[in-house]
């Protein structure tokens, strides 16, 4: 059977972060509800196109997952057992935010099927998460990351933030410190740098010149503390943002990183199906009554990709990866050798000390610390 990974939006939020501009808002439980029963519909109508399929991963984003109930989740993960092939072990995971679940809750996640929990703490200072717009303080994290173990999850992944308002390097150190001490250690960590996005709170913040932010030497000491803090403490560096224990990398992002195939559920939700991108409507009464007439993914939103746009994501997005993109694969996808499409590029590059080139072309660690300049050379 062919492999798939499905991706389900959970569009719900508490409040809006000052950062945030994923697809996310708050909603009452009637909304909530609604919105689950049109998810159920749309499992069950897509289904339909996948019986030569195995699903290996499940990953739950948002917005914030944790705040549906323990009954929602478990109908959606009962829905997609009836309707998809689960492959014996899949890695099923769950965005959770430590201000929207008790112990009870997480009990019930894990019973439903959840075997992986990732859980954004952003930060360990309050006073830092205060100005994210973030409803949790470390304590709740603290409670949360305990009732999680007591649950049983065993696989956890820690969301942290670097380059925040008011950040310092020592207190950026304290908070990768106060997650090394966690017991037990989770077994993976997401270290992001913040990037202000337009639309969003900061945003408007940064164009009136309210925003004030770390400098630039600062956020390159907190970007070398965390390689250096993580790799001393265990974890591996597989992906430019991403370190895990052996063993423990998120299978589900790096489905997006290698291009296979996934399949994307719910609001605003995109998939990646034998080269052919979609996207499912952001607008919820236009999603809700495209399912409800039992209408499959709109062919308008679907974008077929030409060998070169397979190409160009083959390198922009493998080169996210420490282990690069391998030149027996592209041979294999492309029928012929990488060099003969990029060979000046990655010549060049070479040259600057920004790439190695062997069997696999991967980022040196200076190539890393400039990787959107490099990876965008890889568009044609």
């Amino acid at each position: 059977m062919k492999e798939l990974s499905i991706y389900i939006h959970i569009p719900f939020c508490v409040k809006k972060c000052s950062y945030c501009d994923f697809l996310s808002f708050p909603a009452d439980d009637k909304a909530r509800a609604f919105y689950v029963e049109t998810l159920l519909k749309e499992i069950r109508l897509e289904a339909q196109q996948y019986g030569s399929y195995q699903v290996q991963t499940v990953f739950f984003g948002g917005g914030t997952p944790s705040l549906l109930t323990v009954e929602q989740m478990k109908s959606i993960m009962d829905c997609l057992r009836e309707n998809f092939v689960l492959a014996p072990e899949p890695e099923i995971s769950m965005e959770a935010n430590p201000g929207t679940v008790t112990a009870e809750k997480l009990a019930g996640f894990y019973k439903a099927g959840i075997n992986r929990l990732s859980i954004g703490l952003q930060s360990a200072n309050d006073a830092e998460m205060k100005e994210l717009g973030r409803i949790h303080t470390y304590d709740m994290f603290l409670e949360a990351y305990k009732s999680a173990v007591e649950a049983g999850f065993f696989n956890i992944n820690v969301d942290v933030m670097s380059a925040l308002p008011g950040q310092s390097v020592e207190s950026y150190q304290g908070t990768l410190e106060k997650v090394l001490s966690l017991t037990p250690p989770p077994k993976h960590i997401s270290a992001y740098s913040l990037i202000v996005e337009e639309g969003t709170p900061f945003g408007a913040r940064m164009e009136q010149g309210l925003l004030i932010l770390p400098t630039e030497e600062e956020e390159r000491e907190m970007y070398e503390l965390t390689e250096r803090m993580l790799k001393k403490a265990g974890y591996h560096r597989y992906e430019i943002s991403n370190y895990a224990m052996e063993g423990f990398e998120c299978r589900h992002n790096k489905t997006y990183w290698v291009r296979q195939n996934y399949l994307g559920l719910g609001l605003g939700a995109a998939s990646l199906l034998e080269n052919v991108r979609m996207t499912n409507e952001s607008d919820m009464t236009q999603y809700a009554a495209r399912i409800e007439a039992g209408v499959k993914k709109a062919a308008k939103e679907k974008e077929v990709l030409t060998m070169q746009e397979q190409m160009e994501e083959t390198m922009f997005l493998g080169l996210r990866l420490m282990e690069g993109v391998s030149k027996e694969e592209f041979i294999k996808n492309f029928g012929c050798p990488m060099e003969s499409v990029y060979g000046e590029v990655i010549e060049k590059h070479v040259k600057n000390g920004l790439l190695e080139n062997g069997q696999r072309v991967k980022l040196t660690a200076k190539g890393i610390d400039v990787s959107n300049f490099v990876m965008a050379d890889f568009l044609l």
